[in-house]
């Protein structure tokens, strides 16, 4: 997956903690807690991204998890109604999510992991269906794999040479 870097000290960001986990450790002296935190990051305008971050205190992980989240940052193309371009299905692991374009009035209809990564990216209108596992994480970064993924008409008229008319038909 290729990703750009964006200067995030301009973009005003909100995060968003989508999954907690407590994992345990045995060692001789008892058990051992730490935390994972996925936590997502967008400015709802058409950037967005996830991180992980560990620790042994709950808001040193949020912490760490925003910071790898802004490291991860994607830029998106949005339509004139606040939809995707055209259809997608994302794919991470086990994970699949199914992104269709929508028109004006609809909503975000999606499920919890992904509606979060969707509303701080800055989609107003758009159908989603989450197939397969339903792994927090997985799901959120099939999502992100599948917005990163799509193009604007004109990006697809550069690489096959025509005009956006010819594409669009």
């Amino acid at each position: 997956m290729k990703r750009t870097i964006l200067d995030t000290s301009e973009l005003m960001l909100e995060d968003k903690v989508v999954s907690i986990k407590r994992v345990t450790k045995v060692v001789k002296g008892g058990r051992t807690f730490r935390f994972t935190a996925l936590v997502v990051v967008g400015d709802k305008n058409g950037h967005v991204g996830a991180g992980l971050g560990k620790a042994s205190e709950i808001p040193e992980a949020i912490r760490k998890g925003k910071e790898d989240a802004m490291k991860k940052m994607i830029t998106l193309p949005l339509d004139e109604n606040g939809s995707v371009p055209h259809d997608y299905i994302g794919k991470f692991g086990s994970a699949t999510v199914l992104m269709k374009k929508s028109p004006e009035g609809t909503g975000v209809i999606a499920g919890g992991p992904v509606r979060n990564v969707l509303e701080l990216a800055g989609f107003k209108n758009i159908r989603t269906k989450s197939l397969g596992s339903n792994n927090k994480q997985n799901v959120v970064l099939a999502t992100i794999d599948g917005l990163s993924k799509l193009k604007t008409p004109e990006q697809i008229a550069a690489l096959r040479g025509l005009t956006v008319e010819e594409v669009i038909g």
